[in-house]
């Protein structure tokens, strides 16, 4: 652009409309499960920022399935970290000290067009828990199920005064206190 003025202003107008989200990583859930990422399913549109939060020591975040020209991701163990998702589609992350509990967590970026994907890997993940058995494919059922204007268990915390959010629950006991790399 020639004015760099300009493309600083609508650099600063599009960030004021990105959404932050909060995803707790707790050794028992609101509903009494054991080893969840709260909310367990959460979609968000492009540009939004997740930050997970490792609410008890323990835990920390790796995507398994991102969709196609995204980037994996993968936290180091009880920090909190922060993500951007540019990317539309569905991402499948883990706990990897908790996987074989299938304690894992599904997002959607905007239209989820890596569903062939997510089907295809689906038996691989879902085989390696040795607990909680389904959960995962519970959670993709529940971006089935849902419309593209209806946040699954979302937790969002907008940029914006006005906004609100959807879901909220309580933190456990020992709340981390680690702060963003």
């Amino acid at each position: 652009m020639k004015n760099p003025l300009l493309t600083l202003v609508l650099l600063a107008a599009a960030s004021a409309h990105a959404a932050e989200h909060e995803v707790k990583m707790l050794d028992i859930g609101a509903d009494k499960e054991p080893m969840v990422f709260e909310p367990a399913v959460l979609k968000i549109a492009p540009g939004d920022t997740v930050t997970f939060l490792p609410t008890t020591r323990g835990h920390n975040v790796e995507s398994k399935l991102v969709p196609d020209g995204a980037e994996a991701f993968k936290s180091e163990l009880d920090e909190k970290y922060s993500v951007k998702l540019d990317k539309e589609g569905v991402y499948i992350y883990v706990c990897p000290p908790h996987s074989m509990m299938n304690m894992v967590g599904v997002i959607q970026v905007g239209e989820a067009t890596n569903m062939d994907a997510v089907n295809s890997r689906l038996p691989k993940l879902e085989k390696r828990a040795m607990s909680n058995k389904g959960r995962l494919s519970k959670y993709i059922e529940q971006l089935k199920g849902d419309s593209a204007d209806k946040p699954a268990e979302a937790t969002a915390t907008e940029n914006k005064p006005a906004a609100a959010t959807t879901t909220e629950s309580q933190p456990a006991s020992g709340d981390n206190k680690a702060t963003a790399k």
